[in-house]
């Protein structure tokens, strides 16, 4: 089976979550990622949570097939090393804050005087221009920015923090992946490469789709918990059950509504749907009070063989043994020669003629420092003066 994007160099000077899941999925699909780590602290995400001597699941799983090198890139020779690296990278990410990588000397113009083929790409939260640019920030923040935050959370309730890291993930990993893979293309087709500027921030913004379609409609945003797919309408929305779990309505439209109202056994409930103009508050009351006669298992059992968008809240191991998740091998056992076997998801996509394996486990620190400068032509002799010299 052929992978997408082997033959692929990508050289990866991100660290935490956003651009290691960013290089992640670029290494589940072929490409030669070379993780690279200072040689002091390296990746935080190492011992994120976990006692001295372990590595963190989280780092483990978004580092998967990844090779490592340490690199001090405060010294010239840091510096030679990586430029001599990028002459033939495809593809260089790094989430820095602005400027930085610019004053070590290995930044986008640095990069392309001897590449100028690369795709370069840089994550920070705020973007490379703009009053916020150089200001620290986590996901929390640049969701705040983006008025997501303000979104989220029951109605005359307090905004709640999500479980997901929405900026992180969708700004600083998908954005980043969609905005490379289309440079790099263009740079196969014209030789000219790109420079890559993603704000986690604003890959929150233009996802923030239905207030914005309020603001368009009616000049500002319906408040938190009062629009269509925040929890205004009873059709698309979560239910206490008798056990303390919850069942999840996503009856959007009318037939499936309809059907709900059946299963329940209240037709006069179809007529507070949002397509038909109904007050849905009766309907929400009623709901709360119908679902909490029953277990979930119970309610489960009640809709099976009515399609109508009605499902439990499954908590995340209950995921894991799901019949659909394991029907597309969804979760994956991935083998580390010191953690053992970690659990890990596999990726988010299904490729003809391509079938995702774990082939590596994430680097130790510098681990793959001799294979990587010896493919460059360095001698044993050059690079253990670099280990001496502390530059590797």
């Amino acid at each position: 089976m052929s992978k997408p994007l082997a033959g692929i160099r990508v050289l990866d000077l991100t660290r935490l979550l956003p651009g290691p899941v960013c290089t992640l999925h670029l290494a589940d699909l072929g490409a030669d990622v070379i993780k690279i780590e200072d040689t002091g602290a390296g990746d935080y995400a190492r011992g994120l949570g976990v006692p001295e001597g372990h590595e963190a699941p989280v780092f483990l799983a978004i580092n998967r097939n990844k090779r490592g090198l340490c690199l001090d890139l405060k010294q010239r020779e840091g510096v030679d090393v990586f430029l001599d690296l990028a002459r033939t990278a495809h593809i260089v990410v790094e989430s820095f804050r602005p400027g930085v990588v610019d004053r070590l000397g290995v930044g986008y113009e640095a990069v392309r005087k001897v590449n100028k083929a690369v795709v370069y790409c840089s994550i920070s939260g705020y973007g490379q221009t703009g009053p916020y640019r150089e200001l620290a920030g986590h996901d929390l923040n640049y969701n705040s920015i983006a008025g997501f935050t303000d979104q989220i959370g029951p109605a005359d309730g307090d905004p709640v923090i999500p479980n997901l890291q929405v900026a992180d993930i969708l700004g600083g990993a998908v954005v980043p992946a969609m905005g490379i893979l289309a440079a790099l293309v263009d740079a196969q087709r014209t030789g000219e490469g790109r420079y890559v500027d993603v704000a986690m921030t604003e890959g929150v913004l233009v996802h923030n789709l239905q207030a914005l379609s309020a603001m368009a409609l009616e000049g500002k945003p319906r408040p938190r918990g009062r629009d269509l797919l925040s929890g205004r309408e009873a059709c698309y929305n979560v239910y206490r059950t008798a056990d303390g779990r919850h069942m999840a309505v996503g009856a959007l439209e009318t037939k499936f509504w309809n059907e709900v109202c059946d299963v329940l056994e209240r037709p006069d409930l179809k007529m507070c749907h949002w397509a038909a103009g109904g007050d849905p508050a009766p309907a929400i009351m009623a709901l709360q009070t119908i679902f909490a006669t029953r277990t979930q298992a119970q309610w489960v059992q009640a809709f099976e063989g009515h399609d109508c968008c009605v499902t439990p809240v499954l908590t995340l191991d209950e995921a894991q043994h799901d019949p659909q998740h394991v029907a597309r091998d969804m979760f994956v056992q991935a083998p580390h020669p010191r953690e053992g076997a970690v659990l890990q998801f596999a990726p988010p996509f299904k490729l003809s003629r391509f079938d995702f394996q774990v082939e590596r486990p994430a680097p130790g620190a510098g681990e793959h420092a001799e294979e990587i400068l010896a493919a460059l032509g360095y001698d044993l002799v050059r690079i253990a003066g670099l280990r001496q010299r502390r530059v590797i």
